[in-house]
This record gives structure tokens, C-alpha cells and sequence, in this order.
């Protein structure tokens, strides 16, 4: 059994995707996040992945500890025993004390046992950039082609995302197969030739940055177009008007996905 082809023809990815597991709800980046996000219909999610000092590949959006965890100072600096003894929930809330800061690895396990999707992130410290793309590829082909191998339906493999033109460029010299989205918050010159040249199956854009006519375009080129962070009602009715194919959101508990993974719909109350 091999990783699934993934093509613009055909897209396997639900439209709503849950921001780092639970969006606001839950400590970010975190399984408990993941398992909530899990809890109001989510079955995609999009997490942040770096590099440890010791190169285990771990959640996390920040280049430094302070924010979400109750360590400091860079995160890069620290081995992945250092860092798996950190407190990634209190900061958020008493309820989520003592939430661990997860491996890929351990992600990847929780969404193959549970049928879930995700859209990992390469959030490279600053100057590790190809070597972190190179080594969450690799984890991510040999995890899931350990799935596929004795599964009995084809395994969708997980959409590797970046702003990091040389991290998608590590990731794809490492694992051509897995699919791959550049992730943009400004229309910068050379944007389309990098994007071609990464043979990404998406663009994930800033909300802002996208109209019918971008997304036409898009489509037209052979890219998905998908679009974060989406957090009200009007600019998610606007997107999915001009055919968006991803909307990633805070507000799981807002909008509700479609178990069909082909539209959302707003959660009651």
C-alpha cells in the first residue's frame, strides 16, 4: 500500500480545518487541543511542527517558550527531554495544567488511530529552515507509509504547508509524494514561479489577500485555494462564494464542519 495521490482533481481534505487542534478553546498545539477540536466534528487540523536541539520534530508556533509554555527563551535551544517536561496548558487555563507540548510523531499516531486529516505547518526556527523541512518530511513518509502498509484503503498523508520557500523545498527533495501548500501573507513578487516550481497542490493565504478573480486564477493553475485564520461569519460566506476549497479556523465551536468534508455550515447557537 502506498501514500495516496493527492491532485487538484481530486481533493481529499475536508473544507474546515480546526487552527492549532481547537483554535482558542484549548492550549494550543497540544493533544488536548486536537482531541477537542475532534469533539465538535473536526477531522482535519492544522498544527505547527520545529525541531527540538536534538532534532525531534515537536508542536510548536513560536520561535521562543515564553508565550506557551513556562519555560523561556528559544525553543530550538533545548533538547526534546527538556522540552517534554515543560507545562504547555496552564497559561491558557487552570483546567489544561500540566498539558505536555507533543512529538509529530505522537500527532501523527493520534490521527491515524482516529481517522483524522492534517495540515502540518513547518514552523522553522529562524535559520533552520531546510533542515527542518527535511526532517518533518521524513518523519511524516516514514510514519504514514508505515500506516499504509497494512491498511486496507488507501491512507491520505498529511499536507505539508509553509512560508518557508527552502523548507518546501527540503521537504519535497525528501518526500516528493507528500503534498505541499505555500503558505502566503503577502502576494510577493516570484510567489507563482515557487509555487510551480515546489509542484505545490495549494496556496494557503491570509483571508485578506484572496478574491473571485485570485481564486480562479488559483484553480485554474491547478492549486487549491485554501485560506486561514477565518473567524466570522461574513468573511467565510464570501470566501466560499468565490469557490475556496479550505477555510482554517479559531472558532470551532462558530461553524460547524460538514462530516462530508465538502461544505461547513454555522453551529447552532
Amino acid at each position: 500500500m502506498t501514500l495516496q495521490t493527492v491532485t487538484f482533481e481530486h481533493w481529499p481534505y475536508p473544507r474546515w480545518i480546526a487552527h492549532r487542534g481547537a483554535g482558542k478553546l484549548a492550549p494550543e498545539n497540544t493533544l488536548e487541543a486536537f482531541q477537542l477540536g475532534a469533539r465538535y466534528g473536526y477531522r482535519m487540523f492544522e498544527c505547527d511542527a520545529k525541531l527540538s536541539a536534538d532534532g525531534i520534530p515537536f508542536l510548536l508556533h513560536d520561535a521562543t517558550l515564553d508565550r506557551t509554555t513556562n519555560g523561556v527563551g528559544p525553543a530550538s535551544a533545548r533538547s526534546w527531554r527538556e522540552l517534554s517536561a515543560l507545562d504547555a496548558g496552564s497559561w491558557h487555563s487552570a483546567a489544561y495544567a500540566g498539558a505536555k507540548l507533543p512529538t509529530l510523531e505522537s500527532l501523527m499516531q493520534h490521527c491515524l488511530e482516529h481517522g483524522l486529516q492534517l495540515n502540518i505547518e513547518i514552523k522553522p526556527t529562524p535559520g533552520e529552515e531546510s533542515e527542518t523541512g527535511q526532517v518533518v518530511a521524513e518523519w511524516v513518509r516514514r510514519c504514514w507509509s508505515d500506516a499504509s502498509s497494512s491498511a486496507t484503503d488507501p491512507l491520505v498523508p498529511p499536507l505539508l504547508t509553509s512560508f518557508q520557500v527552502s523548507a518546501l523545498a527540503s521537504a519535497r527533495s525528501i518526500a516528493p509524494q507528500l503534498p505541499r501548500g505555500l503558505l502566503l501573507d503577502e502576494l510577493w513578487t516570484g510567489w507563482q514561479v515557487h509555487a510551480r516550481q515546489l509542484d505545490c497542490v495549494a496556496l494557503v493565504c491570509h483571508h485578506r489577500l484572496w478574491n473571485a478573480a485570485l481564486v480562479q486564477d488559483a484553480h485554474q493553475q491547478g492549486w487549491r485555494a485554501l485560506s486561514y485564520t477565518v473567524n466570522d461569519e461574513p468573511t467565510a460566506a464570501r470566501l466560499l462564494e468565490w469557490g475556496v476549497d479550505g477555510l482554517i479556523t479559531d472558532r470551532v465551536d462558530h461553524f460547524a464542519p460538514d462530516m462530508s468534508g465538502t461544505e461547513g455550515q454555522q453551529a447552532a447557537g
